[in-house]
């Protein structure tokens, strides 16, 4: 088995003195480059749930004004980019970073775009891999346009 260990803490007379995630791999992995992790193990910290994001406005008005949308980008790269950097601001709220994002679902209107998808995604989270899933739908909530909503969840000290 092979592990990445990533912020990794001891505890101490049972005081917690931080959290520790493992990136887990398959004993027979090969070794090549993934977006992701097939298991992530985490000890200690405090879960923080964010909320799936578009490359829309996240804060909108609701019932929708299709006109808040107007300014997204049309491709994939800009909307992932414009998502992450929508997701940033959440991890940035609650005091994380993306190397604390442990797993994170994508959903895409489209999967013939996920290596777009995928390059952006290696700008953000560089060598953190959280474990992911990646599913195409036909329609995202927010409008029409959207073409990736990403949540995740993080693990924070």
């Amino acid at each position: 088995m092979r592990l990445e260990k990533v912020d990794i803490f001891r505890e101490t007379r049972g005081v917690n003195m931080g959290k520790a995630i493992e990136h887990i791999h398959w004993p027979d992995a090969p070794d090549m480059w993934m977006p992701y992790a097939p298991a992530i193990k985490v000890r200690g910290g405090t879960t923080v749930y964010l909320a799936g994001v578009t490359a829309a406005p996240v804060y909108h008005h609701h019932p929708h004004r299709p006109e808040e949308f107007d300014a997204m980008p049309r491709d994939m790269a800009g909307q992932a980019r414009a998502a992450l950097e929508n997701l940033k601001r959440g991890l940035d709220a609650v005091g994380a970073t993306f190397a604390d994002v442990v797993t994170a679902d994508r959903f895409v209107t489209d999967l013939t775009d996920q290596d777009a998808l995928n390059r952006v995604w290696g700008e953000y989270f560089r060598d953190a891999k959280p474990a992911t899933t990646t599913v195409q739908v036909v329609r995202l909530a927010t409008d029409p346009r959207c073409l990736v909503e990403i949540n995740a969840v993080a693990v924070i000290d």
